[in-house]
């Protein structure tokens, strides 16, 4: 009797296929169906990382902060690729907590002390080895150090908008807003009530 998912993938091989920006494998495996047959299968994985997001949120406002930036892939899928979109960032060897503190102050200029980890996420895991932390964080105006952004060095150039949470949750109606953590992140919010 297969007791874990362990015993029923055996790697066959790995091959880098590129190791450019990200590292992208070819993987040969065989995997024990459900019916008892092994079954030989292929598949590429991306590896970036994994990372963080977070959604500052004002519960004497009603309001949260995104940030407005372009992302090639969603342009060559046929996006205008200004993408809005909940601060995040890979860990880079950093816990979640403590970087997803630096990306909320690089890419909106808030600093945020207290940080709540609400959920974990695998974003796309037919392809992606990604798995995503994601956070809530309160702040107002005295929150504010700098003008955010993100860092010009890694080619970062965000618009940062403070918006209504109703308005924000239109926009996902609207598909104006259609990055999926930032989606997730704004249903968290409305659905457990938190800004009340």
């Amino acid at each position: 009797m297969v007791t874990s998912t362990k015993d029923r993938v055996r790697i066959i091989d790995t091959a880098v296929l590129s190791n450019d920006w990200y590292v992208l494998k070819k993987t040969t495996f065989d995997f024990l169906r459900s019916d008892g047959v092994w079954q030989r299968q292929s598949r590429e994985t991306y590896d970036r990382g994994n990372g963080a997001t977070i959604l500052l949120f004002n519960r004497e406002q009603k309001t949260v902060v995104l940030t407005r930036q372009f992302r090639l892939p969603a342009f060559v899928n046929g996006h205008d690729g200004m993408m809005i979109e909940a601060a995040a960032g890979l860990l880079d060897n950093a816990s979640p907590e403590e970087r997803i503190r630096a990306e909320a102050e690089e890419e909106t200029g808030y600093h945020v002390e207290n940080v709540e980890k609400v959920f974990e996420a695998y974003m796309s895991p037919g392809s992606v080895t990604e798995k995503l932390h994601f956070f809530i964080a309160e702040y107002d105006a005295s929150s504010r150090v700098g003008h955010g952004g993100g860092v010009e060095a890694e080619g970062e150039d965000l618009e940062v908008m403070e918006w209504p949470l109703d308005d924000a949750l239109d926009a996902v109606r609207r598909g104006e807003i259609v990055d999926a953590k930032t989606i997730m992140l704004l249903q968290f919010v409305a659905l457990n009530r938190v800004m009340i």
